[in-house]
């Protein structure tokens, strides 16, 4: 191999390496943008649609940044809040159920795994369906889709449920390392869908 090869090789390797920094560091930002979209409290799906339609647009190439991140917001919330909405009513359904089970009231072990196992799996589905949303998209076709993938990808599932654990983590250990890590739990998503459509 000549030098020019072994020069050219070390320089792609270089910008590869970068690139991944640099995608990296783009998680992070954008963990800090869902996380700033989301203090309403129910805009939270669309503050991962948008952070997703980011993140896409950065594996692709593509120009974008803050302003586009706000557009794409702002359409997604039009009917997201309801689906935020109904997010919150099934993590209060959830918890009452785990007080059921501290209670000690017959059946209550059972019935809090079942009904945690369904909140996991709803917020993975609920995540694969922002991944894959698009200016005009309908949000209850997307989660109907999502939440049959959920089942049929189960590695793809478990890949999201990896990246809620290191959110809960981070917030575990140090509280401020959550916000930005919503960036890489964002970002697992779109690779989890990308790989379900090449297969």
């Amino acid at each position: 191999m000549t030098q020019a090869h072994t020069e050219a090789g070390a320089d792609g390797g270089g910008s590869r390496i970068g690139e991944r920094f640099a995608l990296f560091a783009e998680c992070l930002l954008t963990g800090v943008w869902i996380a700033v979209a989301a203090l309403p409290l129910v805009t939270y799906p669309a503050a991962f649609a948008a952070g997703a339609r980011h993140l896409g647009r950065r594996i692709r190439h593509e120009g974008g940044g803050l302003r586009e991140f706000v557009a794409d917001f702002r359409a997604a919330v039009r009917g997201g809040w309801l689906v935020g909405l109904a997010g919150w009513a099934a993590l209060a359904a959830v918890w009452v159920n785990v007080q059921a089970v501290r209670a000690g009231l017959p059946g209550g072990p059972l019935v809090g795994a079942v009904a945690v196992s369904a909140l996991i799996a709803a917020v993975v589905a609920l995540l694969r369906a922002a991944a894959c949303w698009r200016p005009g998209s309908s949000w209850r076709p997307l989660l109907a889709g999502a939440g049959r993938r959920t089942v049929l990808d189960p590695a793809g599932s478990f890949l999201i449920v990896g990246g809620l654990a290191v959110v809960a983590l981070s917030a575990w250990f140090i509280a401020p390392l959550a916000v930005p890590v919503l960036g890489a739990v964002a970002a697992a998503a779109v690779a989890v869908e990308e790989r379900y459509r090449h297969r």
